[in-house]
């Protein structure tokens, strides 16, 4: 609870609220308190740029550029230098605390785990035997599973790879579009939905951003860009700003949207701009980083994803003296999540090893990839070992999560009705 004393306070209970759905959804929120237990424990001198919080939810499926499908992480808030195993305890453990929640026995949750491991390890040995430009094109996209895949993977597994690909269900411009506005007759304007979406000009809360501060930052975060995305940027007109409220962990942090138009009323695009802190790595080791709090989850993000968004930028802004820092990204950059709660077993595990097989990748992309794998080995020593961490950190946070709980009851805590 003691993350809240740096949250909104207005929207703590929504925090809460939402971590106590499940202990899965508890996990999602809790990115902070694992860190601060692993940074207890023992940690490798092997560190790359981590995702920071690499559980199952954090990896989608995207639109390249070019229009392919690739797969790959998707939420860099926590990306940071850390110990490269901190991410994938991070994933096997969603893993398993996932197969818990399908109703699998300790033993499948083990075998989902182990999985993941294995394919971490494999991969990772695979990168590091790569030549550098291979390592830093290396995708996971539909057309190219095979490909990329193939030697780790039974010809039985990618076809489950499509078939996992398959139940993902995509948003674009044009449905958040339609589903995020409303047309008035001063134009087009962002609706109200209380509290997940309200526009700044509802807000009587003078702890947010004003219009003109949002302006500032978009002002600032636009000198951020490529010169060439500068240019296709200045095509776009603001027309609406909103507070929105979005996934689990990130609750109680400030997060904005921004509607723009293009060529006309056709030609819709949202940004995305979201408050950045000290990352839970660095606080759980306590670090301080070079580069503002923006600009380094910017910087873990192109470094760590094959095909960043083209609009991705960050600005800091001195408000009453203080700063702060945020990112900037499109809202929806054609995405898709995929429905975990359709999987059965043997796709869950080989979700696992594709999520997997990406976090290796984008590690091996920091250049460390052979001593990683030098570290790893060529038994399964260490598959068994990430597997057996699973399982005790399934149970860890099954406690914290019965605590939680036990704080509602008390009233310690408020929830949202």
């Amino acid at each position: 609870m003691w993350q809240g004393e740096t949250r909104r306070s207005d929207l703590l209970s929504l925090r809460y609220s939402r971590m106590l759905a499940n202990p899965l959804a508890f996990y999602r929120g809790n990115a902070l308190l694992m860190a601060d237990d692993l940074a207890r424990g023992v940690s490798t001198p092997l560190e790359v740029q981590i995702c920071g919080d690499a559980h199952l939810f954090n990896f989608n499926l995207f639109s390249s550029p070019e229009g392919r499908s690739v797969f790959d992480v998707n939420d860099f808030d926590e990306s940071d230098q850390g110990p490269f195993e901190w991410d994938v305890k991070r994933l096997v453990a969603s893993l398993s605390l996932a197969s818990l929640q399908l109703g699998h026995s300790d033993s499948k949750q083990r075998h989902i785990a182990l999985s993941a491991a294995y394919e971490y390890r494999q991969s990772i040995r695979h990168f590091a035997e790569e030549n550098r430009l291979a390592v830093w094109y290396a995708t996971l996209d539909i057309e190219a599973t095979a490909k990329d895949l193939g030697a780790f993977f039974t010809q039985n597994a990618l076809h489950r790879v499509n078939s996992v690909v398959a139940r993902a269900t995509g948003k674009d411009q044009q449905r958040a579009f339609a589903k995020l506005t409303v047309d008035k007759s001063d134009g087009l304007r962002i609706v109200t939905h209380p509290p997940l979406l309200v526009p700044l000009s509802q807000l009587v809360d003078s702890g947010y951003l004003s219009a003109t501060e949002l302006e500032r930052v978009i002002a600032g975060y636009a000198t951020t860009l490529s010169s060439d995305r500068q240019v296709l940027f200045a095509q776009f007109t603001a027309l609406d700003s909103a507070r929105k409220v979005v996934g689990v962990g990130s609750v109680g942090t400030e997060c904005y949207i921004m509607l723009f138009q293009g060529r006309d009323e056709f030609d819709p695009f949202f940004l995305q701009i979201k408050q950045a802190t000290n990352s839970v790595v660095a606080t759980a080791l306590g670090r301080t980083s070079k580069v503002s709090s923006g600009q380094r989850v910017v910087e873990g993000q192109r470094l760590m994803q094959t095909t960043p968004d083209l609009f991705l930028g960050w600005h800091s802004l001195s408000v009453e003296g203080a700063s702060r820092h945020y990112y900037v990204r499109q809202l929806y950059d054609n995405k898709a999540a995929i429905a975990i709660e359709t999987l059965d077993e043997s796709l869950l595990v080989t979700y696992g090893r594709i999520c997997a097989w990406t976090l290796a990748r984008a590690h091996a992309r920091s250049g460390r990839g052979a001593q990683i794998a030098g570290y790893l080995g060529k038994s399964d020593v260490a598959d068994h070992a990430f597997a057996s961490f699973a399982l005790a950190y399934r149970d860890r946070t099954l406690s914290d999560f019965k605590s939680l709980r036990s704080a509602t009851k008390d009233g310690r805590i408020t929830l949202t009705t």
